[in-house]
This record gives structure tokens, C-alpha cells and sequence, in this order.
């Protein structure tokens, strides 16, 4: 189960640190509201491959599923039924709106992925 895989944590790393670039120079528009919430989804599953040795498909749906259970949080406000007063490293945790457009940012991605990782199959066969 525990395996390390190079090339999905180069992957990893390369996603990474597109989505800190993002954060740093985009303040709004396309990039910032949605093209970062579509590598997310790239983010956190190459994370997950870097690390361990499970079936693709199955991460992927974890994944997304992770996505859209943290955008439906934001449209309950979590956050105020906690009682956790909001922050900047809650905005990064857990988002600070619920949009619509973020959920087809995930879905987009988790499409990308077992769309990438079919040819990747196909053409390793």
C-alpha cells in the first residue's frame, strides 16, 4: 500500500506550486476563482499517488468527493455553526464562498484525471 512514486510527487510539486503562484499574483477573474479550483483537484491527487499505491479511480472520486464536501460546508458557513471566527488560513482550509462554478472546477478536473490516466493506460498496454 505504502509506495513511493517520483513522477506523481514531480507532479505533485509542479501543481503545487502553480496553485502558490495563483495565490500570490491573481486576485480574482478566471485563474484565481476557478482555473485554481480546477488544479486542486490535480493537487491533492498526486499528493495522495506520491505516497500511495491505490487504484487510481478510486482517489480520483475520493478527491472529488473531498472538493465538494468542503464547497458544501461553505454554503452551510461551517464556519459560523462552529463558532470559528474566519481567517485567513480558514479562507485557505476551507474557502470562503460557496460557488457553483467551483464545483464544475472539481468535476472539469476529476474528468481530466481519468481521462489522462485512460491514455496513459492505453498507450503503456
Amino acid at each position: 500500500m505504502l509506495k513511493f512514486r517520483y513522477t506523481y510527487f514531480l507532479l505533485f510539486m509542479g501543481f503545487f506550486l502553480a496553485e502558490v503562484a495563483i495565490e500570490r499574483y491573481f486576485y480574482g477573474g478566471f485563474i484565481r476563482g476557478v482555473f485554481g479550483d480546477y488544479l486542486i483537484v490535480f493537487v491533492i491527487y498526486c499528493f495522495i499517488l506520491s505516497f500511495l499505491k491505490l487504484k487510481k479511480f478510486y482517489v480520483a472520486t475520493a478527491v472529488l468527493l473531498l472538493a465538494y464536501t468542503i464547497e458544501i460546508a461553505q454554503y452551510l458557513n461551517i464556519l459560523a455553526l462552529l463558532k470559528v471566527n474566519k481567517s485567513r488560513s480558514t479562507d485557505m482550509l476551507v474557502g470562503s464562498s460557496f460557488d457553483w462554478r467551483d464545483m464544475a472546477a472539481y468535476t472539469l478536473g476529476f474528468l481530466t484525471i481519468l481521462g489522462v490516466e485512460k491514455l496513459l493506460q492505453k498507450k503503456n498496454s
